[in-house]
């Protein structure tokens, strides 16, 4: 057996902390729940805590937790993350909207605000509008620039961690752009960039609907479809950073073009614009997505229909990568993540196409954040990384 060269050991241990402050920014847990969520042994989780509060970064707590699985024994002895000084700031760049939130270094969003912005075509604009939001956020927090430890940014677009530019064509105006030192730029601080999806998965991880769920696939259905994923406890972000890109699978290879530039992805088929465009002929009044998940819920055939056809299509996708990755939870977040057809059709669809076992240990629902999920993920980011040692 080949022993790890102390350089691979200190890198390994530097990641392990990382995960544990990482989980942290949700609020006070045991040294048991951070080994269930990290999937350390609880021997590396003692040895990292007592790191951790030797070094400052991380505090044990007056309160007790909760036994175990509703256990009867002495509540276990929280740990929390230290408040230094000072915020952060997380953007979320959307399709057609702009949303910032400035938050204390705990985790506590003090501002949030969202503008209608046409981001597709106008990269440099964006980047802009988003750096004076963040401002105007900072002093409506009663904060400096000063304050502003690091920003964390979510875009629409799968980035090379190599070279974290724009390179597809989902944001023509956004072309060889480097939105990470463009907007670092701007505001003068540390500025970190991950995909949309990845942000919603690790924001349902760590304060939502999977919080303590080691593997999860996040899926997020909006204009676009995309997938976050996290296998044991951390989010998986491939060999270059793009694992995840669902909705760029082709299901069609004479199918329309996509705006990435192939044919037939299963994007085209299920985004929102292209589920609306189907409906909208069948209806007097006009339709957005609140309107179709409004009649969803009421119960009407032809929204149901449509989007129930649109789950079975992602889950025909999503079964081959339960196949694969054997997940606990399918989360579905973005602007039709709460429609239930559309959760019914991927339930569906999983259990026709996925093998029986893993079809049976997963689970599909709604996201608890929502909308939201972007934006606090990319809080949470922005808090790990300050809190990086």
């Amino acid at each position: 057996m080949t022993t790890p060269a102390p350089g691979a050991l200190e890198r390994l241990r530097v990641a392990n902390r990382r995960a544990v402050t990482s989980l942290l920014t949700a609020g006070p847990m045991s040294r048991a729940d951070l080994a269930r969520g990290t999937g350390l042994s609880r021997t590396t989780v003692s040895s990292l805590i007592s790191e951790l509060i030797t070094t400052g970064h991380v505090t044990e707590t007056t309160d007790r937790g909760q036994p175990h699985k509703g256990g009867s024994g002495r509540p276990p002895l929280l740990v929390a993350l230290s408040t230094p000084y000072g915020g952060v700031a997380g953007v979320d760049i959307g399709h057609g909207h702009v949303r910032v939130a400035v938050a204390d270094r705990a985790g506590v969003i003090l501002v949030e605000d969202c503008a209608t912005v046409d981001v597709d075509s106008h990269g440099a604009d964006t980047l802009d509008r988003a750096a004076a939001m963040v401002r105007t956020a900072l002093h409506a927090a009663g904060l400096g620039r000063d304050d502003l430890q690091a920003v964390a940014m979510c875009v629409p677009a799968p980035l090379d961690r190599r070279n974290p530019r724009i390179s597809t064509g989902i944001l023509p105006g956004w072309h060889d752009l480097f939105p990470g030192d463009e907007l670092q730029r701007r505001l003068g601080v540390p500025v970190f960039v991950d995909n949309d999806a990845n942000l919603g998965a690790l924001a349902e991880v760590e304060r939502g609907a999977a919080r303590g769920v080691a593997d999860v696939v996040y899926v997020k259905v909006a204009s676009g479809l995309g997938a976050g994923i996290v296998l044991g406890g951390r989010l998986h972000r491939g060999a270059t950073g793009i694992a995840g890109e669902l909705g760029h699978v082709q299901v069609d290879e004479d199918g329309p073009v996509c705006r990435c530039g192939n044919r037939g992805c299963l994007e085209t088929l299920v985004s929102a614009s292209r589920l609306l465009t189907v409906l909208q002929p069948a209806y007097d009044e006009p339709l957005d997505v609140e309107r179709v998940l409004e009649l969803d819920e009421g119960g009407d055939d032809g929204v149901r229909r449509v989007l129930g056809d649109a789950g079975l299509t992602i889950g025909r996708a999503l079964a081959d990568l339960c196949n694969s990755l054997n997940p606990q939870v399918v989360l579905l977040g973005g602007s039709l993540g709460t429609s239930p057809s559309l959760a019914d059709g991927i339930r569906g669809a999983i259990d026709r196409y996925a093998q029986p076992d893993a079809a049976a240990a997963v689970r599909v629902e709604a996201g608890s954040l929502g909308d939201r999920a972007e934006i606090v993920g990319a809080v949470s980011l922005a808090i790990a990384r300050v809190a990086q040692v």
